[in-house]
């Protein structure tokens, strides 16, 4: 008879690994010592159980993820020396897809979980070195929330899972180490895992301090390419996780400030994907009526409303093969969040007034968002489970201000490439001086705020040297002036010295005129407060914003914003101006005829 495993002193496996964790530098070897010990203490309990002969354990996996994106992915196989970092591992790729279940029920339950992926279920782990709030888990078993997950543990011999949390102070949970197993006796059983989850969680609480604390391993700064065209030392260290998840098939939640780039990183991660031939489309949701919400995703058939006098393809079937890039997510309505809980669900869709008919979505769904999507949870905007469907693979984009480093060769790019749509062959460079007058300013409107900074100095830079310049040189002067536009220097000047510096551009403007200008055409300034609200904003919330959410009810603000723009060319040629106006581009999206609300 096979003895009864009996873990070895909790007090020597810690010190055991204590004196491993002191040694390291990095998170890499940190989370390869922490696997190691685990793993040991698993093939140990293994070999004394009744499962020894038809079970094995396979590999462990470290998910570091505080806040709101993964940070960084290390895995081992359970075979002695087989240490794997996270880029390139299949293995890691493999372990990523049961992050859906694992980690909903982490933080749900605050303790060690355990899946049976034969059964189907998730069993929290009572384990008494837990603090208060995980004491009362008790044996009642849920079902998986992803049925992805569980097919794909699967599809991969792991039939039962271990989940441990990275518990940091204060209470908060910033990732998890699973520990994988292939033993499909013990289905409806905790295998070896509960008898185990006291000691390896207490193992996970002593790694935790060196996990989130020790510096990334360098890497290699990744080849620009022109979808990424700079890479600065922080998006290095993102971009081996951001490969991994990109060649996977499950959503993408890109989070981070507006202007930060998502888009761009969302059109990066396609074309990584295993869907680079297919289509990239993208809605932004800032730009759709909450009622039109799913037919803009779905599509419609004539006459499905009030408005619709043709058959009209969605953003799903447009990206039919390929990628979806859903932006600001968090204007999704709680009614179109139902249906896109579906979708993402099920991967099927109904087009809107086509009853009878499911179809398949074969697309992978990338979001954006710049909210606290728990927080919207919190207070009933956002639903809890599209929450953690969404939330599957986490990435967090830093603030242009946290990638000083990318300032200067992002500049150079942007200058690079307007100039190139002028003169093909010809070329734009700034001084050391503009790159270190740049790299010095703050950057709230992050790559956006950026561009227009360089879009006004290529255009002084122009106005010196002669629009048919064939080379062009962006001087220290040039960048000064670009950033009064926005205030002084550095961008952070108070309200009140931004409309200065715009009433003496116009001032300035008006003295190189011929004869008197109507003061009266100054009304023009609110549309350029208009103006620049819609596009940051999106048309509907700026009117909304500036107390004339009326003129929206009624589908009149289209109407009132050409007669702002007019009001802008008309100032623009009494001053002898023949620039169009910065917002034609609004106009130019054409008025949405008044739409009764479809059905979902």
């Amino acid at each position: 008879m096979r003895p009864c495993y009996r873990p070895p002193p909790m007090q020597d496996g810690i010190q055991r690994l204590l004196l491993s964790l002191l040694k390291c530098g990095d998170f890499e070897e940190a989370a390869n010592a922490a696997l190691q010990a685990m793993l040991r203490s698993a093939e140990e309990a293994l070999d004394a159980s009744p499962h020894a002969r038809r079970g094995r354990i396979l590999r462990g996996t470290v998910h570091l993820r505080p806040g709101e994106g993964y940070l960084r992915l290390a895995a081992r196989d359970a075979r002695p020396g087989a240490g794997r970092p996270a880029e390139g591992d299949e293995d890691v790729e493999l372990a990523l897809l049961t992050s859906t279940t694992a980690w909903r029920s982490v933080v749900t339950h605050r303790c060690a979980v355990a899946l049976d992926a034969n059964a189907g279920t998730v069993r929290p782990l009572a384990v008494s070195a837990a603090p208060e709030a995980t004491r009362d888990a008790g044996p009642a078993a849920a079902m998986f929330h992803s049925p992805d997950s569980r097919q794909r543990m699967l599809g991969r011999s792991a039939s039962h899972v271990l989940v441990l949390p990275l518990r940091a102070p204060g209470g908060g949970i910033d990732g998890l180490i699973s520990l994988e197993a292939d033993c499909p006796a013990a289905m409806g059983t905790d295998f070896i895992w509960g008898e185990l989850a006291p000691s390896l969680q207490w193992l996970a609480d002593v790694a935790a301090p060196y996990l989130m604390n020790l510096p990334v391993r360098p890497v290699r700064t990744a080849a620009p390419d022109a979808f990424l065209p700079v890479v600065g030392a922080a998006m290095s260290h993102l971009l081996p996780v951001m490969r991994v998840f990109a060649r996977q098939d499950e959503t993408l939640l890109i989070s981070g400030p507006t202007g930060a780039g998502k888009s761009r990183l969302a059109r990066w991660c396609h074309e990584h994907s295993r869907q680079q031939q297919g289509p990239f489309e993208t809605l932004d949701l800032m730009t759709v009526p909450e009622d039109l919400q799913a037919a803009e995703l779905f599509g419609w058939k004539k006459g499905a409303f009030t408005g619709a006098v043709r058959d009209t393809v969605g953003a799903v079937a447009r990206a039919e093969g390929g990628t979806l890039f859903i932006d600001e997510i968090d204007k999704l309505s709680l009614k179109t969040q139902a249906a896109m809980l579906h979708v993402l669900e099920e991967r099927t869709y109904r087009v809107l007034g086509e009853d009878t008919r499911e179809r398949r979505a074969n697309v992978r769904f990338v979001i954006g968002t710049n909210a606290d999507l728990k927080g919207a949870v919190r207070e009933g905007r956002f639903r809890e489970d599209l929450y953690y469907r969404l939330n599957v693979l986490p990435i967090r984009l830093p603030a242009l201000d946290d990638r000083q480093d990318e300032v200067a060769p992002w500049a150079r790019y942007m200058a690079d490439r307007r100039h190139r749509q002028r003169v093909p062959h010809g070329g734009v460079g700034l001084t050391p001086e503009a790159e270190r007058r740049l790299a010095s300013a703050s950057w709230p409107g992050n790559l956006r705020q950026l561009d227009n900074i360089i879009r006004r100095a290529y255009a002084l830079a122009l106005s010196r040297q002669g629009e048919d310049a064939r080379e062009v040189r962006i001087e220290e002067e040039h960048v000064v002036q670009a950033l009064a536009y926005d205030g002084a220097p550095g961008a952070r000047a108070p309200v009140m010295e931004r409309l200065h510096a715009a009433a003496e551009a116009l001032v300035d403007a008006v003295e190189r005129c011929e004869g008197p200008v109507d003061l009266d055409l100054t009304d023009a300034f609110r549309g350029f407060v208009l103006g620049v609200a819609s596009q940051r904003f999106g048309r509907e919330e700026a009117f909304k914003r500036f107390g004339r959410e009326k003129l929206v009810t009624t589908r009149n603000h289209h109407r009132a914003l050409r007669r702002e723009v007019e009001r802008i060319e008309a100032l623009g040629r009494a001053l002898g101006l023949e620039q169009p106006s910065p917002f034609q581009e609004l106009l130019a999206e054409g008025e949405t005829p008044s739409k009764a609300s479809p059905a979902t």
